[in-house]
């Protein structure tokens, strides 16, 4: 395991951390937390010392999950990070209540990196006038947080402005080598950086959308001089930049977590030659052909007050343009949104357009627009 160093911050942290949001899960929707106890101790016992988690993370379940995977001594061994729910702040008071009730759940007396959560225009101008910066002085200050940082879904304009706006230790933004220009992007990546902020980074893999193999862009890769797996090569992309500390990875099954730690032995900074880089433009390319709709998978716009589950919809869309598979993604279709597996149906057409899930989205995706599409393709 390789380990980088945050300018304002004493811990040395590995450059592969564990995202605790896509955590195995069993047939009745719950945590399998044999399972994921077993991969997160193994992740920690293998070198990983940085634990990322959420308040809201699997309906709330994710922080008391790992307050009791990181006993028998593993919470002494990692930086846990976790963070402020933002959207459901109402006044000062309630920040301390939800950091009091996570340092609770997450079975400790103090959160190592603590982030206010998914900021937005609408969140950010919310929780300044309520003080959110003199409540992070406060709780570095009385011991229950060492390092303050926020993650960030939004234009580069704001993410400028926030991280001007505070002094901030840390941030955690979406990047990945077909979000260069998205979001805080590469320009924001550097700006941060350059203010002495650590970087995490969150959807390396875009929502695992970059480790699928695909013929035509596993051929870009077979060509290059040295063998590596979609996985390892958006990794190393990321790890490339120096700007970056911790590549976070929702690592789902055993298999991920194996490879991702057998790959962050490589991840040097500046590694990649330029005969490298040069591939990922073609493939870049190729993507680009290929996505339909740039979802994460991130369930920021879950509930649908329909019943629409709408990441999966555009994720069996995706699948069926990317694979050019439209029978096998329709068959999959019927049978994952139509009520076998979760009891009731979840179709794109039980869409009423109410547009509650359009200000959730971090991606800005017109989903009103794009779930008529998955209808048209896959029909009613």
């Amino acid at each position: 395991m390789l380990y980088r160093n945050m300018k304002k911050a004493e811990s040395r942290l590995s450059i592969l951390g564990f995202g605790c949001m896509r955590l195995p899960m069993k047939e009745n929707g719950q945590i399998d937390e044999p399972h994921a106890t077993k991969m997160l101790r193994y992740a920690i016992d293998n070198g990983v010392n940085y634990v990322d988690t959420a308040y809201v993370y699997h309906n709330g379940e994710s922080e008391p999950f790992v307050g009791r995977a990181l006993l028998d001594g593993y919470r002494e061994e990692v930086n846990l990070a976790t963070k402020l729910p933002s959207w459901m702040i109402k006044s000062r008071e309630d920040m301390d209540k939800y950091l009091n009730e996570q340092l609770k759940r997450l079975q400790t007396d103090h959160i190592d990196f603590y982030l206010v959560h998914g900021l937005m225009r609408q969140f950010w101008d919310k929780l300044r006038p309520l003080k959110v910066t003199e409540f992070l002085d406060e709780a570095i200050e009385d011991g229950r947080i060492r390092y303050a940082g926020f993650s960030f879904h939004d234009e580069l304009g704001l993410f400028k402005e926030i991280v001007d706006a505070y002094d901030w230790d840390f941030c955690q933004i979406q990047y990945n080598f077909m979000d260069e220009g998205y979001q805080a992007g590469t320009e924001g990546l550097r700006y941060a950086a350059g203010k002495g902020l650590g970087i995490v980074v969150m959807e390396p893999l875009r929502g695992g959308m970059l480790s699928k193999e695909i013929p035509v862009i596993g051929d870009i890769w077979k060509s290059a001089p040295v063998t590596r797996s979609p996985t390892e090569w958006a990794l190393r992309w990321v790890w490339n930049h120096p700007e970056v500390t911790v590549v976070l990875s929702g690592m789902s099954d055993w298999e991920q977590v194996v490879e991702n730690i057998a790959y962050a032995d490589k991840g040097v900074s500046d590694s990649l030659s330029q005969t490298e880089l040069d591939l990922f433009d073609r493939v870049k390319a190729e993507y680009g052909k290929r996505i339909k709709v740039p979802c994460t998978g991130c369930n920021y716009c879950m509930p649908c007050p329909s019943g629409v589950s709408i990441p999966e919809c555009f994720e069996l869309y995706n699948t069926a343009c990317m694979f050019d598979a439209p029978e096998a993604a329709k068959f999959s279709y019927n049978i994952v949104l139509g009520g076998m597996l979760s009891g009731k149906p979840e179709f794109a057409s039980q869409c009423q357009e109410c547009g509650e899930c359009l200000e959730k989205c971090p991606q800005k995706i017109p989903i009103r627009e794009r779930l008529l599409e998955v209808v048209k393709y896959f029909g009613k």
